[in-house]
């Protein structure tokens, strides 16, 4: 029969998959010999088989028995007080193989009974301490249990705190807890939902909705942001209760070896007296600094900074430990490897390689290459800055600026209008997590600087602002007051993450500046790198600023986003308009001039370094002004309207981007090709005459057939003859071309995966509108994660595989490159970076591609060892 729950003791040597994050952390802590309550852990093998079937054979009868261990431990029984003793009571957590936190369900207090509160109440002396743990469990048993909304018991706390003319939870006394609990108790029996006063009953359905939350929609999403897979399943830890609101000589808090926001070596955290875990993690209340224990209770910060220290060196990680202090003994109730800024990430594996504590490689491989875009935030200019109006505690650097927003919905409506938005709270919960995910930055009125809502925003990387307690936010009427001002929604902020500072309106940025230590990891990371990284860039700034970042060229250079220009449009126009040849020849030459000043900036910016120059690719109706703008015009009398609209009208296609666009324009209207082409050319030419090295590619996008390929090639080798030949290549994004790879290789020099048409066209999906499904699709299970934004292995990366394959057998000179937006994500680096020459991503992601191409050669080297 298969074993499912095992003791601390029990569990040593079983790893994190079959333990989850929380139960392998406390197995470690009790071997290290620290102050951990006795516990027992519910292995992920059971949550897989009760969310497959149901139920799982045997799993009570164990529980029965590992509760009687902890009773053997404890010298308490489970549920009663025996003896004068105090009843057992136990907390349920979940954890997760890899952190979710605040994802997934916790239930404090369980095993306790109204009975059970008179036996409590006896046994510490403090009714107020019974009643209070009693309506804590009420509330939480409620909403995770039994479906209660969380706000029905917050709204009975508020308004019993408001009758009683006092701030928090601590200024009520045991009457009033007693009428608070025994409120809840008939609440919950009038709806039909009656609280389980059995003990036992509590524990069945506390593990089976903990069991059940991994399915949870802030789960999924969660998962589905992080790319976690969906069949890890949960741990479940049973634990003695131990409590931190027995009065001003106990407490709970949180504590990091390091700053989590900055990386600075050193115990960081928060403390909140006579409280119990969640009101910190909730942001409930908001905590107190660690060091604040100095003052009162110097013992236990030394005690706490030894423990911090010794977790550290044996994780060999930055850890967030949680802990709870009883009547002034310390118990470690939870140790995880803590979620960091980017900032923070590179400080922390530099500082620890350069301690000894882990090797270079390992700081290589520490660092989530996604985040260090992050790194590049710009923050706000606080010499040019005006007053802050508010207030708050700086939790995740960076500066954000959007457009207040009080829901996960409101938060929907600006991003899909593709509108910045800030998210302002009370507190966050996981309930928020769309909201979190998609907001620009996050303002809370309360929590501190180890809530809900600062971790979560350091680890999506998003800039926030909390425990800014001036702030009295309203969200059901979409509007927050704070200092006499009135926000509404669609109202703009700016919050400084870095100092904690609110502003209203926008403010003066700054550019981020180059990190000293990300250079340093840079530096250990690069002998690892096979994988070449260029950038995406379509300007002389965007290329100098991607050469800043490391880039060894250009990949993709997009010529159409060049025509856009205020002084350039009215020439595209008057080309798609022209009815003669002498009218196209102008509007030609006007666009040669232009772009060859263009390709000139460029490649001065990138001299001595490759620049792939795409030829025009969007369908020529893209250059025209919306429908109805024109048709406005056109019947209002404006002659050139109308002749747009009669031009608009001939050129409208059902499907412009699977119609005539990319190499088929270019072909039917060769003058197009040759005026690029020359520009680029006679560009070179004139920085060679300057003494410069500009070493310009060509290519061509959306082929789906080799005559295509050879065609256009016959029309650049005309001006090849003239101004000398440069690599030639083409954009493979039809799966038609990725399948006759072989047969285009040996026209060209190179390969360019555009694996954003290359995705849409394999999946059938268009990425402009997949955003309404694909979520859902995800949430579903469907697809394993959103293939516009990852790299799909199993089909686009089949096709990939395929035409590298076939192409250098037909070809063995040719260069292979990817110059999608999957080129700068850092799992799609990993996957192509065995296959290709190079990628080539968008400027902010060159630091993400070049950390992500050596973590892929350092785990291949290791996979090869």
């Amino acid at each position: 029969m298969d074993r499912f729950a095992y003791l601390l003791t029990e569990a040593q040597g079983l790893s994190r998959e079959v333990l989850g994050g929380k139960g392998f952390g406390l197995v470690a802590m009790h071997r290290a010999g620290l102050p951990v309550p006795p516990a027992f852990i519910l292995s992920t093998a059971a949550c897989r088989r009760f969310l497959q079937e149901g139920e799982v054979p045997g799993l009570w009868e164990e529980v029965e028995a590992k509760v009687a261990a902890l009773e053997g431990l404890t010298g308490k029984r489970f549920g009663r007080g025996e003896g004068g003793a105090p009843p057992l009571l136990v907390s349920v957590r979940s954890g997760a193989p890899v952190s979710m936190p605040g994802m997934m369900d916790t239930i404090l207090n369980l095993g306790l009974s109204l009975e059970g509160v008179g036996a409590l109440a006896r046994a510490t002396g403090n009714p107020r301490f019974a009643w209070d743990a009693f309506r804590r469990l009420l509330a939480m048993y409620g909403e995770v249990v039994l479906g209660e909304r969380a706000e029905v018991f917050e709204e009975r706390l508020s308004a019993l705190k408001a009758r009683r003319g006092v701030r928090t939870d601590a200024e009520l006394s045991a009457e009033d807890l007693e009428e608070l609990a025994l409120g809840y108790l008939r609440h919950l029996e009038a709806r039909g939902t009656p609280f389980p006063l059995d003990p036992w009953a509590q524990l069945r359905g506390a593990v089976e909705a903990v069991f059940r939350s991994w399915q949870n929609p802030r789960a999924r999403t969660y998962r589905r942001i992080y790319g976690i897979p969906e069949d890890l399943g949960t741990a479940v830890v049973v634990q003695a209760m131990v409590f931190g609101n027995l009065g001003e000589d106990s407490g709970t808090g949180v504590g990091f070896t390091r700053n989590p926001a900055t990386g600075e070596k050193g115990l960081y955290g928060e403390y909140l007296r006579n409280a119990q875990g969640e009101d910190v993690v909730a942001g409930v209340r908001t905590p107190e600094p660690l060091e604040r224990l100095l003052d009162y209770a110097p013992g236990l910060y030394r005690e706490i900074e030894a423990i911090a220290q010794l977790l550290e060196r044996h994780f060999r990680d930055m850890q967030d430990f949680e802990f709870t202090v009883e009547r002034g003994r310390l118990y470690l109730l939870q140790t995880r490897s803590g979620k960091r800024t980017a900032q923070a990430a590179v400080r922390i594996a530099v500082e620890m390689a350069e301690e000894g504590l882990i090797t270079r490689e390992e700081a290589v491989l520490r660092v989530e290459a996604n985040a260090l875009p992050g790194l590049l935030r710009p923050a706000v200019d606080r010499e040019r800055a005006p007053k802050p109006f508010l207030q708050g505690l700086p939790a995740s650097p960076g500066a954000a600026f959007g457009h207040a927003v009080f829901s996960n919905e409101a938060a929907e409506r600006y991003a899909a209008q593709g509108l910045p938005a800030v998210l302002v709270r009370p507190e966050t919960t996981p309930e928020d997590i769309t909201g979190m995910y998609l907001a620009k930055g996050i303002l809370t009125a309360r929590g501190g600087l180890t809530s809900h809502a600062a971790v979560v925003a350091r680890g999506l990387g998003v800039p926030a602002v909390v425990g800014a307690e001036a702030l009295r936010v309203y969200p059901e009427e979409g509007r927050a007051v704070a200092e006499g001002v009135e926000i509404r929604e669609g109202d703009l902020l700016t919050l400084d993450g870095g100092t904690g500072a609110v502003y209203l309106g926008a403010v003066p940025l700054v550019e981020a500046q180059g990190e000293a230590l990300l250079a340093k990891l840079l530096a250990w990371a690069e002998p690892h790198r096979r994988l070449g990284v260029r950038a995406n860039a379509d300007t002389p700034l965007d290329a100098s600023r991607a050469r800043a970042f490391g880039a060894e060229g250009i990949g993709l250079c997009r010529t159409e986003h060049m025509f856009f220009a205020e002084e350039r449009l009215p020439w595209v126009r008057r080309l798609i308009l022209a009815a003669t040849e002498e009218e196209e020849e102008a509007a030609l030459s006007a666009l040669f001039a232009f772009q060859k000043e263009d390709f000139k900036a460029i490649l001065r910016a990138m001299d001595g370094l490759p620049v792939t120059v795409r030829l025009l690719d969007p369908p020529l109706h893209e250059f025209l002004p919306p429908w109805e703008e024109l048709k406005a015009k056109a019947e209002a009398g404006d002659e050139e309207a109308q002749a747009l609209l009669e031009r608009a009208q001939a050129l409208r296609e059902q499907n412009p981007m699977l119609g005539f666009r990319g190499v088929r324009l270019l072909l039917l209207r060769p003058s197009i090709l040759r005026m690029q082409l020359r520009a680029l050319l006679e560009a070179a030419q004139e920085l060679r005459q300057e003494g410069l090295d500009p070493r310009p590619e060509v290519m061509v996008p959306l082929v789906a057939d080799p005559k295509e390929v050879e065609r256009a090639r016959a029309l650049a080798e005309e001006l090849f003859r003239v101004y000398g030949p440069i690599p030639f290549g083409t954009m493979i994004e039809t799966p038609r071309a990725a399948l006759l790879a072989g047969e285009i290789a040996p026209l060209v020099d190179f390969f360019s995966f555009g694996t954003n048409d290359l995705t849409q066209m394999a999946f059938g999906l268009s990425r402009d509108d997949a955003g309404k499904f694909l979520p859902r699709y995800v949430e579903e299970g469907l697809f394993p994660f959103d293939p516009t934004e990852r790299l799909d292995e199993k089909g686009v990366g089949r096709l990939l595989r395929l035409a590298v394959e076939e192409g250098r057998r037909a070809n063995p000179r040719l260069k292979v490159g990817l110059c999608g937006e999957h080129g700068g994500e850092a799992r799609s680096v990993a996957l192509v970076a065995p296959l290709l020459d190079y990628t080539s991503a968008s400027p902010y992601r060159v630091l993400t591609a070049r950390l992500a191409a050596a973590q892929a050669g350092l785990k291949e080297g290791v996979a090869a060892g």
